[in-house]
This record gives C-alpha cells, structure tokens and sequence, in this order.
C-alpha cells in the first residue's frame, strides 16, 4: 500500500525529541510540516560530519521511502585540536559537560565551534544534499541553566558569540536565534521552498 504527500511535509530521522522541536520550530516559518520518524539510521564512524549525516539519511530514506532528513553535530573545541568534533554524542555520553570542563582546567582559550550538517534525500535526489550551519563561541567554566531547564548535550557549557547566556540558559527561540542546527535548518528550508 503505498500513498502520496502532498504540500510541503517532510521527516525527521531522529530519537532526540529536543532536536525535533528545534528543528519543527524553525520549520514552521516556512509553513513547512515535518514529523519525527523514530528510526535508528546507520551512523558510520567518520572525521566529517556531512559523511556521517549522507550515509545515516541514505540509509533511513530506503527505510521509509518518504522525503527525510537527518541531523549530525559536532562540538569543536580549539584549545583540544577540535575536540570532541563529530564524536560530541559519544563524548557527552561517556564523560558528560564535568568531563569536558575537567579536559579544560586551567585552559585560557575556551573557542569553540558547535557545527552542525542536515542531509536531506527523497525520490528524486540521486545523492543527499547537505546543509550546514555554525555558530562561534566558548567552553564556560562551569555548566549554566536556568528556569529549571539543563537543555541538552553540551548547552550548559557553551556560550555563543554574542550572547551572554548558554545554550542551556536561553528559550528556545532564543536558542534558535544563534544555534548551528537553526542555521543548517534554514538553509535547508530556503532550498526546500523554492522547490514547491
């Protein structure tokens, strides 16, 4: 049994709830509609983050054989050589925001990168298109919330240029007023709606 879309709908590959709502956020100044479609994409082992998002939405498109997109991210800390990079995921998950603050005693550069690609594939697309976003800022030196909010992943401890809050202290539209994965996304949309 097989159906058709019509307008502008989109999926999102992804487990992460919060990245979903970012991403469903921006989306919706573009009239754009996306649903979040939990399946596990191959994630490869890769230096390059638009290697990792092409091969993971390959690989969930010839599961649902619906127009998706998939998201990777990657921290970039320079004082590290660009560590943790496009293992963030495995990095917050193993040591968490104390680990990498702890990687950062007595450290005076605090630059950092947040980088983030949307790779997109669909019926016609022969191979994924990738969209990218970064923001600059700084490795706090201490993890920052606030409202009862810790956000996600590595927010309490980045602070973007710009701004005098982290990640994890500002709203979410606050967030996607600087955030890469906003970023990635409108590029992404601006494309996406020239289409239709």
């Amino acid at each position: 049994m097989s159906f058709e879309l019509k307008g502008r709908v989109i999926f999102f590959a992804t487990n992460n709830v919060n990245k979903f709502n970012e991403i469903r956020r921006v989306l919706s100044e573009y009239n754009i509609a996306v649903g979040m479609l939990r399946v596990k994409a191959l994630e490869i082992q890769s230096n390059s983050l638009k290697e990792i998002a092409q091969a993971s939405v390959q690989d969930a498109f010839k599961r649902c054989h619906l127009p998706v997109i998939v998201e990777d991210a990657g921290l970039f800390v320079e004082a590290l050589r660009g560590f943790p990079g496009p293992y963030a995921a495995y990095v917050y998950q193993t040591i968490g925001n104390e680990g990498l603050l702890k990687l950062m005693e007595n450290v005076k550069n605090r630059k950092a990168v947040f980088q983030s690609t949307i790779a997109y594939c669909d019926n016609d697309a022969k191979t994924p298109l990738v969209f990218e976003g970064k923001v600059d800022g700084s490795i706090t030196h201490e993890a920052r919330i606030s409202n009862g909010k810790s956000g996600f992943g590595f927010d309490p401890i980045f602070q973007p240029l710009g701004s005098a809050k982290t990640f994890a202290e500002m709203t979410l539209e606050e967030k996607n007023g600087f955030s890469h994965r906003a970023r990635a996304i409108r590029n992404f949309a601006e494309w996406y709606k020239k289409l239709q």
